[in-house]
């Protein structure tokens, strides 16, 4: 039996999100991107990523994106994968940096695999503050910041 062979392709949002609703642990859907890219197997989605504007405000938002979501139906590689063609689009697209945050408890070794550089890890927490309450989905636990400089 041959080894799987994946590939890489643009797909658009309403698919990703799909696949993020049927296979993310722990996040849901997202309302909005830049781009989005999906890991094909003999024409299956086996992984995508959506890439989008860094959620946290201060980060600057016209020369840094963040992947916001990375998720796979755990095929080998397809992650490592993921993380690579988010760096080569983001770079062709001019941005000069893309970060992603994952869960204290996560690896992080598919970032590593491709290039991405450990920050650091935040005191974790919820957006809900009292002047701008919000329904809090995702979890508060510390997480780890990846970034990969583009230039």
């Amino acid at each position: 039996m041959r080894n799987n062979v994946l590939q890489i392709k643009h797909i658009e949002l309403r698919e990703a999100n799909e696949f993020v609703s049927r296979y993310h642990r722990h996040h849901k859907p997202v309302t909005g991107h830049r781009f989005s890219i999906g890991c094909f197997s003999y024409e299956k989605l086996v992984g995508v990523a959506i890439v989008g504007r860094p959620i946290a405000r201060r980060i600057d938002q016209y020369n840094t994106v963040e992947v916001l979501r990375c998720c796979t139906d755990e095929t080998k590689n397809a992650c490592s994968m993921l993380y690579s063609a988010c760096r080569r689009a983001a770079r062709e697209l001019g941005y000069k940096r893309i970060i992603t945050y994952i869960l204290e408890t996560e690896p992080g070794t598919s970032l590593v695999a491709s290039g991405w550089n450990y920050v650091y890890t935040n005191r974790g927490g919820s957006w809900n503050v009292t002047s701008r309450p919000r329904k809090v989905s995702a979890p508060t636990i510390p997480k780890k910041l990846y970034e990969s400089i583009l230039y």
